[in-house]
């Protein structure tokens, strides 16, 4: 059987427990592809894993692997799969399992679509997932309508950056929660307003009719912040409370007037072709803040990590 590069991790710890290591090529079972992969995100929920912090979902088994999101060519067509062909360029989400950072990877072709053509494959890495996540949760979950006042927390990161610009697609007007420094970065993606999260608690933000956190903290703080009628989508947990947060989310979404909505992301051919036509149209751009070759995954981690990011780090794969 024919081996690949993949990004492995033998213990949880910081980012020098990442590496390179040889592991089987997988095939394309049933309804799957093989793509091979060129690029891929770094995502938050990534770094949760190789930490530890949600050993209670992912286990003590080791080595263990990470990459959820990629961009790639088809390599070969599993049983079952039709309207697709070796050589088509196409980009996914795995969904609740992490192995796309290798040179091979299988997923369901109905987690895959044509990758937008006009970018390159680590452009489109920096967009696959604030894209798919930022439509369901302010086009589906939340409802966001033309006009109302939308608050993106976490804004210049890899969701945040996105989520600016779908807000502003979807007629919003759009407050951007970061630091000071990124206030250029997010006013050219279309945020109406910048407020620097160093400076600003939630009592000085005023009133929202959707929220949209990506940092995880402070729920009740900026549930606060909602009109009547206000929507807040969570996207991300506190990992130091992950008990706690998800029992206030869980019951926040059930009772009262201004409900968290919540939900595990899990992007279909439909939602990926949407956000492919948007970023062909212009209307998503890009959002790469450095590309890392492969062997540098450590690094994309701590960079990560250590705050300051203006959008996605992507690792290349070939």
């Amino acid at each position: 059987m024919t081996d690949m590069d993949a990004v492995l991790f033998d213990r949880y710890g910081p980012p020098d427990v990442l590496r390179v290591g040889r592991v089987a090529r997988p095939t394309a079972g049933e309804g799957e592809l093989l793509v091979r992969v060129h690029a891929l995100g770094v995502n938050g929920g990534e770094l949760a894993a190789r930490s530890g912090r949600i050993r209670l979902i992912t286990g003590r088994r080791f080595p263990q692997r990470l990459g959820i999101d990629l961009v790639g060519e088809v390599a070969s067509v599993g049983p079952g799969v039709v309207g697709r062909e070796p050589g088509e360029q196409v980009w996914g989400v795995l969904g609740r399992t992490m192995a796309s950072a290798a040179e091979y990877v299988a997923v369901a072709a109905d987690r895959t679509a044509p990758a937008p053509a006009a970018l390159s494959a680590t452009e489109s890495a920096s967009l696959i997932a604030g894209a798919t996540t930022s439509l369901t949760a302010l086009s589906e979950k939340a409802g966001l309508r033309p006009g109302e006042r939308l608050l993106v927390r976490g804004a210049a990161g890899g969701v945040g950056s996105v989520a600016v610009q779908v807000g502003k697609h979807l007629g919003a007007r759009v407050t951007a929660l970061a630091s000071e420094g990124a206030r250029e970065f997010l006013t050219g993606l279309g945020a109406d307003e910048v407020v620097d999260r160093r400076r600003h608690g939630p009592a000085d933000l005023g009133e929202f009719d959707v929220v949209l956190d990506t940092v995880g903290t402070e729920h009740r703080a900026y549930r606060r912040l909602l009109a009547p009628g206000g929507r807040m989508v969570a996207i991300a947990l506190d990992y130091g409370r992950l008990p706690a947060a998800a029992g206030y989310l869980l019951v926040s979404a059930v009772h009262g007037r201004r409900r968290v909505r919540f939900f595990s992301g899990a992007p279909d051919t439909a939602l990926l072709v949407r956000a492919a036509q948007l970023a062909e149209q212009g209307v998503l751009r890009p959002v790469v803040d450095t590309v890392h070759p492969l062997a540098a995954v450590a690094d994309a981690h701590r960079a990560l990590e250590s705050g300051g990011v203006r959008g996605k780090h992507v690792l290349r794969v070939v």
